[in-house]
């Protein structure tokens, strides 16, 4: 089945990825393995998938469920699952990134991640362990809620990714290898549409009268989607799982990770046809023709033969931004407790490589997860140097509302999402920079929320400019907050929030089987970053130096 996934076809793709309905469990088996595919029907080339296929199908499921994904690791190589979106309020052990919530799962094991599903929206799951999510190990989840406040005929999906002809692992090597000129070549993707070419998506049908649900996914690892729909008018309902008030736009830019659900009521007349049209681009990446952006289109039918209304491809589009937005629930800004102030960005270091950091912090995985030194150094465990020198950890006591300002003073936009909340987005404006700022950004204006701020867990910061978020710490964990670009993510934009500790050691068991993988690859579940006692770090690696950009040059990361 190519193309187009909607509620009516839900039940078929319960079987086909033998995913059965108990009562209120909906256990969903999957055997990770190796594949070979050629899903842009250019190359064939090795990737990761489930039960012997790819594209992975979706996963369905209501508010009040419990998800059971059954994990086998057919893998050479240890493998993890994050539910991106999902708070797992109670169940950080459950979140997924290797080193930070749990030891990967060994090959030839298997585990089974228990989900208490109460959010319902759009989301997905992906794998979070040596960056699988690149070679395909990724699929929507979509949760449906039975008293939905909005009302339409029909729930329709088409989630977005880039693909390469290389292996990830390929094109990690061009990036951090020193012996390669930096930056490595742009390579130009493919972008699939419901796992499968571009070009060949199957139409979507649309009744007159009706209004559809159209939830849009970029799954994808390093471009952005723009999302338009001539001829009709789309109310964004939606975002990152979090009911707005509805809002009509233009046409929606979606970066790697953001969800987003719009309202389309089908035109009355049956005279034309129409087509959406969905634009890969990445604006660090200078154009080519036929190469970058790459431009596809989805067939909208109302009757079979009727001639396709042609919309001016040379016309405007707004494109809405997260502060045109206001969150559904009415929830005012929260009152700040604690400020926090970040900048990303990437520098040459002493190895000869050119890593990212986030305040000059280049993350790299310690030898403990993150979350065992949290739950088992006691009230050391509410320092942050415990957690290493290369975590970027910030401890956040229990209940307070923090204020996070990220500067973004480089070339390139990133999409930073934050494990275990939906933050409020407060404002973006001009990025403080120790590089000269481009003209063309020097009049960058700031743009503040109004009533009630839209919240969602992934945040665009354009190049050369800010964002400031809210979030409540009402949710003890240890929650990544990382760039979803992955190679920026392996260059080590990442850190860690560490929240609440002190209740953590009181409140969480993590579950034997997670500590007894830890122990079969030789890995301590307790003691600091390095696996010691107190601040002893001996054991872990030094550190790399950054060494001094020339004068006058900008940010390139």
């Amino acid at each position: 089945m190519r193309g187009l996934y909607t509620r009516a076809t839900a039940a078929l793709l319960l079987l086909i990825q033998t995913q059965s309905v108990l009562a209120k469990r909906v256990v969903v088996n999957w055997d990770v393995g190796y594949v070979n595919v050629n899903r842009d029907e250019t190359i064939m080339r090795r990737a990761i998938g489930v039960n012997g296929a790819l594209p992975i199908p979706p996963v369905f499921a209501t508010k009040g469920d419990t998800l059971i994904l059954n994990v086998a690791n057919s893998l050479d190589e240890t493998t993890s699952v994050h539910a991106h979106g999902l708070f797992q309020n109670g169940t950080s052990y459950l979140d997924g990134p290797a080193m930070v919530n749990q030891c990967g799962i060994p090959p030839g094991e298997s585990f089974s991640y228990e989900y208490m599903i109460d959010q319902p929206g759009t989301y997905w799951l992906h794998g979070h362990d040596h960056h699988q999510n690149s070679d395909g190990f990724r699929a929507p989840l979509i949760i449906y809620d039975s008293h939905n406040p909005f009302d339409y005929d029909e729930d329709i999906l088409l989630s977005f990714e880039d693909w390469y002809k290389e292996e990830f692992a390929e094109r990690a090597k061009i990036t951090l290898d020193p012996s390669f000129p930096f930056p490595p070549p742009h390579g130009y993707g493919h972008a699939l549409i419901n796992g499968y070419n571009g070009n060949y998506t199957k139409p979507i049908y649309f009744h007159p009268g009706k209004t559809y649900r159209l939830r849009l996914i970029n799954i994808g690892t390093l471009r952005w989607f723009q999302f338009t729909l001539p001829g009709h008018e789309m109310r964004v309902i939606e975002m990152d799982g979090i009911d707005i008030e509805p809002q009509v736009v233009e046409g929606l830019d979606i970066a790697p990770a953001q969800r987003y659900s719009v309202l389309v009521t089908a035109r009355n007349s049956v005279e034309f046809n129409y087509r959406y049209n969905a634009t890969m681009y990445a604006s660090f990446v200078p154009p080519s023709n036929g190469l970058e952006p790459r431009v596809y289109s989805g067939d909208i039918i109302y009757r079979e033969g009727a001639p396709f209304r042609m919309h001016d491809s040379n016309s405007q589009t707004w494109f809405a931004n997260d502060v045109d937005f206001h969150s559904f629930d009415g929830e005012l800004a929260l009152p700040v407790d604690r400020y926090i102030k970040m900048s990303i960005g990437n520098n040459p270091y002493h190895t000869g490589q050119h890593l990212d950091h986030i305040n000059n912090i280049t993350y790299s995985p310690p030898k403990v997860p993150t979350l065992y030194t949290a739950l088992t150094m006691g009230e050391v465990a509410m320092t942050p140097r415990v957690y290493g020198p290369q975590t970027g950890a910030i401890v956040l006591k229990h209940l307070e509302v923090v204020e996070v300002t990220i500067h973004n003073p480089n070339d390139m936009p990133h999409p930073l999402h934050l494990h275990g909340h939906a933050f409020q987005i407060i404002e973006y404006g001009l990025a403080e920079s120790p590089f000269p700022i481009p003209d063309q950004f020097k009049n960058t204006p700031t743009r503040r929320y109004s009533g009630s701020p839209a919240k969602r867990d992934t945040m665009t910061i354009p190049e050369h400019q800010y964002i400031k978020i809210r979030f409540r710490a009402d949710n003890p964990g240890v929650w990544f907050m990382h760039c979803h670009l992955d190679v920026h993510f392996i260059m080590g934009m990442a850190m860690v929030f560490v929240e609440a500790p002190d209740v953590l050691q009181k409140t969480m068991t993590v579950p034997p089987q997670m500590l007894d993988f830890c122990k079969r690859q030789g890995t301590r579940t307790w003691g600091n970053a390095a696996g010691n006692d107190g601040y002893n770090f001996g054991g872990l690696p030094d550190p790399p130096r950054i060494v001094s950009r020339p004068p006058g040059t900008t940010g390139h990361s």
